[in-house]
């Protein structure tokens, strides 16, 4: 007849063996021998082996190769009663992909036995990776803006001063030295392609690069697009064709950085999706439009196996992802959804008709009035009176090169803004002064500023030089004043049209 005492261990059993199996952790009782003894059901649900296909096997066969030898080490420390908190490791599923786990186990010495819960921490992990990565990016898009910033200061003078030669040896061609001018001016042009070409890459460089807040204004979708095909077609030439469909497009109301972030996302994961070997048969489409409504379209279609079926309801959540470890991060996507519905699009995806998938992206049309960027190079003026001319660049190559440049005016140079407050006063007025936004000591913006105070006129007479890298006292600076900025490398032309135009006005 059993006591009221045995009746309460029976039920205290019961009720024991009902939680191991109901538990949403991960628990276990392994052997000393290695073998796994018990084991509770969230094992099977996030493995995808049976409890008998783990239990069969010694259990260091299911740990990562890499994590064996710490598991091991645990598992010593535990035949000899150390308790065990805080491991970290692997184990492989029967589709072949590892899980993370974090363990707590203590041993039981004289049966040999190791009792444990570990917990499933792989989205955790992931979501750390993620971190981890959107940190180091938000890095290199500081660092590249920097570097954008200091090669672009010593191209100023290298693209002004090739610019100046083949000015300087064109009249050579009908002296003594003609045999010889062509190939030179050539050799000339040649370097300058090679400088230009130099430009445009750190200029889509900084554009893509930038950390800073979102800055909004009425442009062309197609100078976007075109930016990021350059940016990523190194991922396209090796897997298919691009091929361009431009149609006409409204103008939109967005940030060229991010939106340009869209698209190169876009390109890399549709040229992802194809496998390489078979260029000609492949292909990647950009296909622009009005769609029935007025709003710009831009698709972006590739020839790969397309959108897994069940996929597509999934494919802007963070950190889903179809592609293998190490090439996806499950970001880009959500990103991409992010960035265009805070601008009043949509950004859908489906399977082609024949083949492939299809991104789309809808951006509303904007009612404002597109206005010429300040960068653009102005229209040619008449060539008036000789000038007086500041220039203010802590590069003291960038100044000489505009001086000779501007050789038919009066040019002061100087690098350092603090001699330029000196010198306008005393040596002034000055129809342009052409100043450097970042310099060391006193800044273009903190210069500007202190002119506004002493001498409104020549502050207003102010031309910006910017090698692209800005504060964010900068952009305010630059939001509330009309003044005309110029990015370096800038056209020898364009310096002298800005000359003339200004000294026409004075």
């Amino acid at each position: 007849m059993a006591t009221a005492g045995s009746d309460d261990d029976a039920e205290l059993a019961h009720e024991n063996a009902e939680f191991f199996e109901m538990s949403l952790d991960h628990l276990c009782v392994a052997g000393f021998d290695g073998y796994w003894k018990r084991l509770n059901p969230s094992w099977t649900r996030t493995l995808g082996w049976t409890a008998e296909e783990l239990m069969s096997r010694p259990l260091i066969d299911f740990v990562h190769p890499d994590d064996r030898a710490e598991t091991l080490a645990a598992r010593e420390a535990l035949t000899h009663g150390q308790p065990l908190l805080g491991l970290a490791n692997r184990y492989r599923c029967k589709d072949g992909t590892y899980r993370w786990f974090e363990w707590r186990s203590i041993s039981h010495v004289d049966r040999g036995l190791v009792y444990a819960t570990a917990r499933d921490v792989t989205a955790l992990r992931e979501m750390q990776q993620q971190l981890i990565l959107a940190d180091r990016m938000a890095s290199v898009g500081m660092l590249a803006a920097g570097v954008a910033h200091e090669i672009n200061n010593p191209l100023a003078y290298v693209i002004a001063n090739l610019d100046m030669l083949v000015e300087e040896i064109r009249p050579l061609d009908a002296g003594p030295f003609s045999a010889h001018v062509t190939d030179w001016i050539q050799l000339l042009r040649e370097s300058r392609q090679g400088a230009e070409r130099i430009r445009k890459i750190v200029r889509e460089l900084k554009t893509f690069s930038r950390a800073e807040a979102e800055r909004r204004s009425v442009i062309d979708v197609q100078p976007v697009i075109e930016l990021s095909i350059n940016m990523a077609f190194n991922e396209v030439r090796h897997r298919a064709r691009l091929v361009k469909d431009y149609g006409a497009t409204p103008a939109v109301e967005a940030d060229d950085s991010r939106l340009g972030q869209v698209f190169i996302n876009l390109l890399v994961n549709a040229a992802q999706a194809i496998p390489e070997g078979d260029v000609e048969g492949n292909e990647v489409r950009i296909v622009t439009g009005t769609d029935e409504v007025g709003n710009a379209l831009i698709e972006i279609r590739d020839t790969g196996p397309g959108i897994p079926e069940g996929v597509v309801a999934r494919i802007f959540d963070p950190f889903f992802t179809t592609k293998p470890v190490g090439l996806g991060t499950g970001l880009g996507l959500s990103i991409c959804h992010s960035i265009v519905t805070s601008m009043g699009g949509t950004i859908t995806a489906e399977n082609g008709p024949l083949r492939g998938a299809v991104f789309r992206v809808i951006l509303p049309a904007t009612r404002r009035n597109a206005t010429t960027s300040s960068l653009e190079p102005p229209m040619q003026a008449a060539r008036t009176r000789r000038a007086r001319v500041l220039i203010i660049d802590d590069e003291r190559s960038v100044g000489d090169s505009m001086q000779r440049a501007l050789r038919e005016h009066d040019v002061t140079t100087t690098t350092s803004a603090r001699e330029a407050l000196e010198l306008i006063p005393t040596r002034g007025p000055f129809d342009v002064i052409f100043s450097d936004l970042m310099m060391p000591e006193m800044s273009g913006v903190d210069l500007y500023e202190e002119l506004a105070k002493r001498d409104p006129g020549a502050a207003d007479r102010m031309v910006f030089m910017t090698g692209g890298a800005f504060t964010p006292g900068t952009h305010q600076l630059l939001d509330r004043i009309a003044n005309e900025r110029i990015e370096k490398p800038f056209d020898v032309r364009k310096v002298r049209d800005i000359v003339d135009r200004l000294a026409k006005r004075s």
